[in-house]
């Protein structure tokens, strides 16, 4: 894959996912949720090889019981996920910055209005000509409004989101028309560098992104095991020495 398909692949994965990441912000804790990911399988595997896992859960449902309770002093805390909230600040400051930058480089000015003028200081216009020089005023100033609130022009107040500033930024890399020069190779890879930073965040707190992993504890035969999963596959766990393969149901083959 080229860099232009890169930087496009990973602004695209930033916008689409956003929604998720708001909707995961809010949403309990679940192992493997969203992409079936790895990160949730293993979790549940550390978890099975505890003595204490049984003890944790009931303390956490007893902590988490005290805490809802009406009669508890002060608010009661809100149900978030702060590595999802930590995840989509870093993400969207990094995107804005990155947009900013770029912006202030390749960008051009609005459009400047006409001047306003009076027919009284021209007397040597015919009301003819006066209204052909108030029609193009007129007209030089819808332009100027145009361009000025073209929905293409970066703005550095208002609608400042990730999403947004990252399909701004897919639109700089595919050399979209808009008030914007095209960018250099080197504002590309910048572009690129930020882009596969937010993208591989993102990835990570959905976690939908392609992982492997060794297991500590070797198969009975002595050989590895390398655990599988994410982009939305279940997570397959392949033993190096004998072949054995398990899933989250057990195994499989041999």
């Amino acid at each position: 894959m080229n860099t232009t398909a890169s930087t496009t692949t990973n602004l695209r994965t930033v916008a689409l996912h956003w929604t998720d990441l708001h909707e995961a912000a809010g949403a309990p804790t679940q192992l493997g949720a969203f992409g079936l990911g790895l990160r949730g399988y293993l979790a549940r595997l550390d978890a099975a090889d505890r003595d204490e896992f049984n003890y944790d859960r009931n303390h956490a449902a007893h902590l988490r019981a005290q805490e809802r309770d009406p009669l508890q002093i002060g608010e009661r805390p809100v149900p978030v996920r702060l590595h999802i909230l930590d995840t989509m600040r870093l993400v969207e400051a990094a995107l804005i910055q990155c947009a900013d930058d770029i912006a202030h480089h390749v960008q051009r000015a609005p459009i400047a209005g006409p001047t306003a003028r009076r027919t009284a200081t021209h007397p040597y216009l015919t009301q003819r000509e006066a209204d052909i020089a108030a029609a193009d005023r007129a007209r030089r100033a819808e332009l100027a409004h145009a361009d000025l609130v073209d929905p293409r022009r970066w703005r550095y107040t208002g609608r400042r989101t990730a999403s947004h500033a990252a399909l701004w930024l897919l639109a700089r890399v595919q050399r979209a028309p808009g008030p914007c020069r095209r960018i250099t190779e080197d504002e590309e890879r910048r572009i690129g560098a930020v882009a596969a930073g937010a993208a591989a965040r993102v990835e990570r707190a959905l976690d939908i992104a392609a992982q492997q992993r060794t297991l500590s504890t070797p198969c009975t035969c002595g050989g590895a095991i390398d655990v599988h999963g994410g982009e939305g596959r279940v997570p397959v766990a392949h033993c190096t020495g004998c072949g054995r393969i398990w899933t989250e149901g057990g195994a499989i083959a041999a």
